[in-house]
């Protein structure tokens, strides 16, 4: 054994055509990035969106319509939801808390109860915001809608 015949394990190395190694490795010359434009050159990246020089369709559409930045986005809660959580829990105040524990909101949310289904039990329940017919029916079953 000597240096001439020592060769890598089978199958430890893949074969990796290399390019820009000189015209007899077949892959010399432009190292198959072909003639001229942006692409043949060194460090070039495409942009996110470029279609090849054609009007790109973010700027062809117009623009339209207005964002709220201060819009206020509430998670919406119906008043069947509570009575299945009060049935469920055995509770009569409902709170911000309390709809998170039960993982109908996240801490963060703000809520507004809406009053969509029907209510059975004496609920005082806090949150951001009401409708006019959550309070009504909250009330109508001498409730409380506190509002934070």
């Amino acid at each position: 054994m000597d240096l001439s015949n020592l060769k890598p394990a089978e199958g430890s190395t893949r074969k990796v055509k290399r390019i820009g190694r000189g015209q007899g490795s077949g892959r010399g010359g432009t190292s198959t990035r072909g003639h001229k434009g942006a692409q043949s050159r060194s460090g070039y990246s495409r942009k996110f969106g470029f279609e090849g020089g054609q009007m790109p369709i973010q700027r062809r559409l117009p623009k339209y319509g207005f964002t709220n930045r201060n819009r206020v986005e509430y998670k919406p809660v119906n008043i069947s939801v509570l009575q299945q959580l009060a049935d469920k829990w055995n509770i009569v105040s409902i709170s911000i808390e309390t709809l998170v524990e039960a993982g109908l909101i996240s801490k963060n949310d703000r809520v507004k109860i809406l009053g969509n289904g029907e209510l059975n039990s004496t609920l005082e329940v806090t949150a951001h915001a009401f409708s006019k017919s959550a309070v009504e029916a909250i009330e109508a079953k001498q409730g409380k809608a506190i509002k934070l």
